[in-house]
């Protein structure tokens, strides 16, 4: 029953376990009614007024667990806007441009092959997370609150968003600039075959595609490719075919990855400032925002592009909701989340692909010189996670060993010296320390850097 589900189900940014032993339809079920009334005590209207949206990916639990969901929507009487299969952007595009209430996503996104959960975002498709919304629904399917239904019950509208979603992604670029690139794509047989597949495929680009069709039995890899062994088959496929990039994409597609033509993957927090530096030029002066692990790469790019960079609170939570305050027109996390405001501040895997062919095409040099120039001036350690006991102590001792640096605490804490700089932030759900350091002298000062806060932390 619901009821005795396992609260650590209920993430800060989602909804998320194995199917059968920790989430199941009857509480697929529970949590579909527990989303419709948070999303009805938010919105201040009744049930029986709302629309919400539907998506599911291409987990093997997925068609049950989207439909228990749907029943527990339609039970307590909104109206169910369906659209079956898709990647997760595109139930956020169904939500922000049909103005629906808020939806509800099917999916585990990146997660081994017995995970199943949810994502879910209420009007203009921002994110609830474990403050704003999902608590709630985790105390409502926990604590028994639920009891019957206060209404009649509601419809469902089976809806096709494609053609739509795909004339929106187009327009962020101009097609006829694409040069015929030779793309080497790996899809992870998740969700990014039938999303981007029909775009790139009018684009003119010299494609080899690569568990391209969607398997919830993930037959090669594990559709997460921040995991160095699950984008190896990436990289050798660019250098075996001489590619002039490579692009791969997780689960639900909405994050995407690059390779350059020397088979390097290029870190997140690179691409987001060449992709900032492209925005810039086609809208001069805007706001770009960046996560507080981020190489100082993205502050100086956007500056010299004449660009405001505003750092940022990792979490899409919190870039979605800063974008909608503040204006941002894009934002990059070093994790391979980008999003645009011009997508109702949703992160999207289409858009930064699309993109970065249209900048590509349009510059005489490829992604590795590119991005060499940046490796060769900023040099950075990459995400790395400690076990410790007591996290919040750690930190105190991190502040007082570097306190006669510029400190931040607006994640965790941010050590800054004129010529490097680290962040130390906790785990949401595990006793983790995670640092992200860069040195602007040399790979070989970084290296003896995170190796002396490396100690720290663990000692």
């Amino acid at each position: 029953m619901a009821a005795d589900m396992d609260a650590s189900v209920f993430k800060a940014y989602d909804i998320r376990g194995i199917h059968g032993r920790d989430l199941s339809p009857t509480d697929a079920e529970a949590i579909g009614r527990a989303f419709t009334r948070v999303i009805s005590h938010q919105s201040g209207r009744p049930a029986s007024e709302l629309r919400l949206g539907l998506g599911r990916d291409m987990r093997l639990s997925a068609p049950e667990m989207a439909a228990a969901y749907r029943a527990g929507m339609v039970a307590e009487g909104a109206t169910v806007l369906d659209a079956g299969r898709v990647g997760t952007e595109m139930l956020y595009f169904l939500v922000g441009s049909r103005d629906l209430d808020g939806g509800l996503m099917c999916t585990a996104s990146h997660n081994p092959k017995p995970y199943t959960g949810a994502k879910l975002v209420g009007r203009g498709a921002l994110a609830l997370s474990g403050e704003t919304g999902i608590g709630d629904i985790r105390d409502l399917v926990l604590g028994g609150g639920l009891g019957a239904p206060a209404g009649p019950a509601g419809t469902v509208e089976t809806v096709d968003i494609h053609p739509a979603f795909q004339t929106a992604a187009l327009a962020f670029i101009d097609p006829t600039r694409v040069a015929p690139l030779r793309v080497v794509v790996d899809g992870g047989n998740g969700m990014a075959g039938p999303m981007v597949g029909p775009l790139l495929s009018r684009l003119g680009l010299d494609l080899i595609e690569c568990y391209w069709r969607p398997d919830g039995n993930f037959p090669d890899h594990e559709p997460n490719p921040l995991l160095p062994e699950n984008r190896q088959f990436v990289i050798d496929e660019v250098r075996r075919c001489r590619a002039d990039l490579g692009i791969a994409w997780d689960g639900d597609a909405d994050r995407c990855f690059f390779i350059d033509s020397d088979g390097a993957f290029v870190d997140g927090d690179f691409l987001t400032a060449l992709l900032a530096q492209s925005l810039l030029a086609k809208h001069p002066g805007e706001t770009i925002l960046y996560d507080i692990r981020a190489s100082r790469a993205v502050p100086d790019l956007v500056d010299a592009a004449g660009g405001t960079a505003l750092v940022n609170r990792v979490g899409h939570a919190f870039f979605k909701r800063r974008m909608r305050e503040e204006g941002g027109i894009f934002g990059g996390e070093v994790s391979g989340h980008y999003y645009f405001r011009d997508f109702y501040c949703a992160d999207s895997g289409t858009l930064p692909a699309l993109l970065m062919l249209e900048l590509l095409s349009g510059s005489e040099r490829s992604l590795a010189e590119l991005v060499g120039d940046l490796r060769r001036r900023y040099f950075i350690s990459g995400e790395i996670n400690s076990e410790v006991a007591d996290p919040a102590a750690k930190i105190a001792e991190i502040a007082a060993r570097y306190s006669d640096a510029e400190q931040r605490t607006l994640d965790g804490i941010s050590i800054d010296y004129p010529d490097w700089h680290f962040n130390v932030r906790p785990s949401n759900t595990e006793p983790l320390l995670r640092l992200c350091l860069e040195s602007l002298v040399s790979e070989a000062d970084m290296e003896a850097r995170r190796d002396e806060v490396l100690a720290l932390i663990r000692a």
